[in-house]
């Protein structure tokens, strides 16, 4: 059996599913290149973070060498550095993490019309889910209809790719003039008076 993925959403229900028929679906490629950008940015801050206390805790003059670590899949504070990360990102970006917002990419709920904490959180657990038996949860995205990989599919979400004209408009909410007056048929002339 040969599964058939589209490179667009198709919904398989009603609602706010409807809405989002015919909508182009974020690459993989795209997809893999925003979380190994995120996942860049979560080490930074927690080295950042990790050489403030290493330092807070260093006694004066000491020339014991400086250590700092960070193991994301080993303890609870990587895992949570991770979470806190990418659940922040998504629902304060509207969808967009940095990398996701660098390669024009967004997070889209599939039950709401936008992104929830809850929905955010389930998102960013669920990359733990994604991850296990050897990323095969990730390589789902070449196996579903709509491309939905494990942790899509936990927090009912799919990524779709935002056009470049639009990206601007879309971190702040407005539409362009531009946008506008494509949008708005052109005024019709009155009658022009005869000389």
């Amino acid at each position: 059996m040969k599964v058939q993925v589209s490179r667009v959403f198709h919904a398989l229900a009603g609602g706010q599913l409807r809405d989002l028929e015919g909508v182009p679906l974020a690459g993989f490629a795209a997809r893999a290149w925003a979380f190994l950008i995120d996942f860049a940015i979560v080490a930074a801050l927690a080295i950042a973070v990790g050489l403030l206390v290493a330092l807070g805790r260093r006694s004066g003059d000491s020339p014991q060498p400086l250590v700092i670590q960070f193991d994301p899949f080993d303890g609870a504070w990587g895992l949570l550095a991770v979470v806190a990360y990418f659940a922040l990102a998504t629902r304060v970006g509207r969808g967009r993490t940095i990398g996701k917002w660098l390669l024009r990419i967004r997070v889209v709920s599939l039950v709401h019309e936008q992104m929830s904490w809850w929905h955010s959180i389930e998102r960013a657990l669920g990359y733990a889910a994604s991850a296990l038996e050897g990323g095969f949860g990730f390589i789902q995205y070449f196996l579903h209809p709509n491309c939905q990989t494990v942790h899509d599919r936990i927090a009912g979400t799919i990524v779709i790719a935002e056009p470049k004209h639009r990206q601007s408009e879309a971190a702040d909410g407005r539409e362009s003039d531009a946008a506008t007056a494509a949008t708005e048929p052109d005024p019709q002339p009155g009658p022009v008076p005869d000389p």
